[in-house]
């Protein structure tokens, strides 16, 4: 009796193996921005089609009744534009001083070897250990005795110690993808250590920088507890928003959440050169 031998599968292709990788990763792609854009599409929806607009279903994707008029209504509310410009100048502050500030240490952290390196990296992650409720009231009384109480100022004190986790340790990972050897051809060719490390390796580290702003601007942004608790009359957007916004109409939330969500989105896509340069200089 002759020995039967199973049925050896063919081996499949190359082509077809990265035939399903691609449609896989074109797949995860669109899912991902599918869950980031249709949110934000029904809250524009929401913002532009006035009272009448947010309560029907279901949804058209292009509704042809959508006006500008409930979310010009709504940018006319006393105290908003001020509100806006409060939050601007809080997120840009917070935004210069965690590079500022974040981007040295982070430096320190890539290049130097030094006693207490990996406690100081940890005391930077216990920043971001302590609810800022329990910090409120101790804040409060240090604030006004320093004269930052009720300051855009003050606020953005606050959101840059909540950023700088961060800031430090996204700048420790990029500086430690610039390679060492180009600073000390720097130095070889006559420039400083302050020198070399701005023209060498500031610029190498730009999509970091950019990644470190943009989060430190999103956190500032949509941060509403420390700006509700600082402040009484300079209250940022997202404060502001909050007391106003507890008993209107539906409508004038949804432009609310659209105000809030649009300049995020701008700034991001304003950077986004520099965000996407990141992987690159990461993975050296």
């Amino acid at each position: 009796m002759s020995d039967i031998h199973p049925l050896k599968r063919a081996p499949k292709s190359p082509a077809s193996f990265q035939g399903a990788r691609k449609f896989l990763f074109w797949a995860a792609i669109a899912a991902l921005s599918a869950w980031v854009l249709v949110p934000i599409w029904f809250v524009a929806l929401g913002a532009f089609g006035g009272r009448r607009g947010v309560y029907t279903w279901p949804k058209s994707v292009f509704p042809g009744d959508l006006s500008f008029e409930p979310f010009l209504t709504f940018l006319q509310t006393d105290g908003l534009i001020a509100a806006f410009g409060n939050s601007l100048q809080a997120a840009g502050i917070t935004v210069v001083l965690s590079v500022l500030l974040g981007a040295p240490a982070g430096y320190a952290l890539a290049r130097f070897a030094f006693t207490g390196k990996n406690a100081f990296r940890l005391l930077v992650l216990l920043t971001r250990a302590f609810p800022l409720a329990i910090l409120a009231l101790p804040l409060t009384v240090s604030f006004i005795n320093m004269g930052l109480y009720d300051t855009v100022f003050g606020v953005a004190l606050v959101h840059t110690v909540l950023a700088m986790p961060f800031a430090v340790l996204v700048t420790q990972g990029i500086f430690m993808g610039v390679p060492r050897e180009l600073e000390e051809a720097a130095w070889v060719f006559g420039c400083s250590k302050f020198q070399a490390f701005l023209r060498i390796v500031v610029p190498l580290a730009l999509p970091g920088l950019a990644a470190t702003a943009v989060f430190a601007f999103v956190i500032s942004w949509n941060e509403v507890f420390a700006a509700s608790v600082l402040t009484v009359s300079h209250r940022t957007l997202t404060a502001y928003l909050l007391t106003v916004l507890g008993e209107s109409p539906l409508h004038f939330r949804f432009a609310g959440g659209l105000l809030l969500i649009l300049p995020s989105v701008i700034f991001i896509f304003a950077v986004r050169r520099y965000l996407f340069a990141i992987w690159g200089i990461s993975s050296k």
